[in-house]
């Protein structure tokens, strides 16, 4: 993978995004890296790469990952494609069911496609906890039999981990495929985090939340995250390296409001809908096993409330992160 007397070039789909920006960062501290941000902004925000833009080894590339000239294009002369690049919108998915097949499934092909095009064979992917479903293996780790998909969201990164896999066994590919739970941090820019800071500067009186606040989740600080991911890539070495990133605790939604409230200084009344799940494919129990990543010497610095409070003060400090783009 390295070159050059050691350096390495990564290629980052959906760099302008919340993991992928942090991961643009992360890669820039050391000098013997270079980093391709390929991103078409929908999402991304160019203000996440303002530090990186400065740094003479790093480019950007303005583009789709449905575009599959044009991405193969910007890959040329790459080492390692980190594909974070996706529709992350799980709550919706039932309302435009195509995006998460086009967005995540079909355009993790072409990625696969562009890599191999220009003999690039090494992939560090974004999946997530959902593909385990409402699991019946609690805390749930790697090896858990798969129940039934109960969001399009996690059925099409389900398929994406297949087809990468599918590339590890037919092309000589070696993937590295992290399973999240919720990531939060500087950046982050939806969620019920999000969503509960933007209504409580809205209106600090009430609240109302999708579900019966007893919902249990379990989250990762996005800079814990990317020390898992590089701990992995560089650690892991089979053909496929399948790995859960998060903590080992949960919250209950609840804890996480009094958390928000508390850091804000305000008592507003509850009120809920939707009961245990809030929507469809609202998994009401996450906590993933994360003993194998630990095997490799990593452990999270953060406790779940140390990333709500510190995503709660950047939100504070970065309110034009709630502006529609131009």
């Amino acid at each position: 993978m390295r070159r050059n007397g050691g350096s390495v070039k990564y290629f980052i789909t959906g760099g302008a995004g919340f993991i992928g920006s942090n991961m643009v960062d992360r890669l820039l501290m050391e000098p013997e890296n270079e980093v391709v941000v390929y991103d078409n902004f929908r999402t991304g925000r160019k203000e996440f790469l303002a530090d990186a833009v400065k740094n003479p080894r790093f480019s950007l590339v303005e583009g789709d990952t449905l575009d599959e000239s044009r991405l193969t294009e910007a890959m040329k002369g790459c080492d390692f494609v980190f594909h974070f690049a996706a529709n992350a919108d799980v709550r919706m998915g039932c309302e435009h069911p195509s995006k998460d097949l086009q967005q995540n499934t079909v355009a993790t092909f072409h990625v696969l496609e562009a890599m191999r095009t220009n003999g690039i064979q090494r992939i560090g992917f974004s999946s997530t906890g959902s593909v385990y479903g409402e699991a019946e293996v609690i805390p749930t780790p790697e090896d858990a039999p798969f129940p039934v998909q109960t969001s399009l969201y996690g059925a099409s990164k389900l398929a994406c981990e297949g087809l990468i896999a599918a590339y590890c066994e037919g092309f000589g590919f070696t993937g590295y495929i992290f399973r999240f739970v919720s990531i939060l941090g500087e950046r982050y820019t939806h969620g019920h985090v999000f969503d509960f800071y933007r209504k409580l500067s809205e209106n600090p009186e009430t609240l109302h939340v999708l579900g019966d606040g007893h919902q249990k989740k379990s989250y990762l600080y996005v800079k814990d995250c990317m020390e898992a991911i590089l701990t992995v890539i560089r650690n892991a070495n089979e053909k496929v390296n399948i790995y859960n990133l998060g903590t080992d605790e949960y919250c209950e939604v609840n804890d996480s409001i009094g958390w928000i409230t508390k850091k804000l200084g305000v008592t507003p009344s509850l009120t809920y809908e939707g009961g245990e799940r809030g929507w469809i494919g609202d998994n009401p129990f996450i906590y993933l096993d994360t003993k194998k990543v630990r095997s490799l010497g990593w452990k999270p610095q953060y406790t779940i409330e140390d990333g709500i409070i510190k995503t709660v003060e950047y939100l504070a400090a970065n309110p034009w992160v709630f502006s529609r783009q131009d």
